[in-house]
C-alpha cells in the first residue's frame, strides 16, 4: 500500500497561498502518485484531477484564496491539529 506520508501529506493540511484562481493547480505530483497507486489496485475514475479534488474536499490541502475568510480559519484549524 502506498504511504501517503511519503507522498508529502505527513498528517498535516498543506496550506497554499493562492491569490487568484489561475494559480490553483488542477492536480499535483502527490495526486498523480495516489492516482497511479489506486489504478494499480484496480480502481477506475481516480485520475490526478479527481484525486486532487478529493484532497481539497477532505482538508488535505487548503486551496482557498488568501483573501477568502475560510483561508485563515482553515489555517487556524490546521495549526490546532
Amino acid at each position: 500500500m502506498m504511504n501517503i506520508s511519503g507522498a508529502g501529506i505527513d498528517d498535516k493540511t498543506k496550506i497554499n497561498s493562492h491569490t487568484s484562481w489561475e494559480e490553483v493547480p488542477p492536480y499535483t505530483d502527490v495526486s498523480t502518485k495516489i492516482s497511479k497507486d489506486l489504478k494499480k489496485r484496480g480502481f477506475s475514475f481516480v485520475g490526478p484531477t479527481v484525486m486532487y479534488s478529493h484532497m481539497q474536499a477532505t482538508g488535505l490541502v487548503n486551496d482557498h484564496l488568501t483573501n477568502c475568510f475560510r483561508w485563515s480559519e482553515i489555517n487556524e484549524l490546521a495549526e490546532d491539529k
